[in-house]
C-alpha cells in the first residue's frame, strides 16, 4: 500500500512539473512573442496596421484560460494526492478546464480572420492551417474532459450508492 502511494505521488509529481514548465514556456513566449508583435506589426504590415492591438488583445487574452486551465490541473492532482479524486472538486475543476479550453478556442477563433489576414500578405496559406490547428486543439481537450466529467461523475454516484447500500 506504501509503495503504491509513493508511485502515485511520483507520478503527480512528474505531472506537476510538466505544468510548471508549460506555463514556464508559455509566460515566456508571451513575454517574448508580444512585444515582437507590438513593435514590428505596422513595420511588417502597414496595411493591416489597424488590426495591431486587436491582435496584441486577442493572444494576450489567451493567455488567461490557459493559466486558469493549468491552476485547475494543479487543483486535480492536489485532489489526487489527497485520495480526494472522487469528489465533486475534481468534477468542479474538470469543468472549469473544459471551459477554459474552450475560451481559448473562441479566442483563437476570432483571431482567425486577422491570421487569414497576415496569410493572405506574407502569402502563405499554411499559416490558417497552423491557426486552426490552435483552435482544434483545445475543443479536443474540452472533449476529452467533458467525458472525463461524464465518467467521474457515474464513479461518484455509484460510490454513494454503493456506500448507503453497506
Amino acid at each position: 500500500m506504501n509503495r503504491h502511494l509513493k508511485i502515485r505521488n511520483s507520478s503527480t509529481i512528474f505531472l506537476r512539473m510538466v505544468l510548471v514548465i508549460l506555463g514556464l514556456v508559455a509566460l515566456g513566449l508571451g513575454a517574448l512573442i508580444l512585444p515582437a508583435i507590438y513593435s514590428g506589426w505596422a513595420r511588417e504590415y502597414p496595411s493591416l496596421a489597424h488590426l495591431q492591438y486587436p491582435a496584441l488583445l486577442l493572444l494576450g487574452a489567451t493567455l488567461i484560460p490557459f493559466f486558469v486551465a493549468l491552476y485547475q490541473t494543479m487543483n486535480l492532482l492536489r485532489c489526487i494526492d489527497a485520495n480526494r479524486a472522487f469528489s465533486p472538486l475534481s468534477v468542479g475543476a474538470l469543468k472549469k478546464i473544459k471551459y477554459s479550453a474552450l475560451g481559448f478556442s473562441a479566442l483563437y477563433v476570432l483571431f482567425l480572420p486577422i491570421m487569414y489576414m497576415v496569410a493572405d500578405v506574407e502569402d502563405a496559406p499554411g499559416l490558417v492551417v497552423i491557426g486552426l490547428g490552435f483552435t482544434a486543439a483545445p475543443i479536443v481537450i474540452a472533449v476529452l474532459t467533458t467525458v472525463l466529467e461524464k465518467l467521474l461523475r457515474e464513479a461518484i454516484d455509484a460510490k454513494n450508492e454503493n456506500d448507503l447500500t453497506v
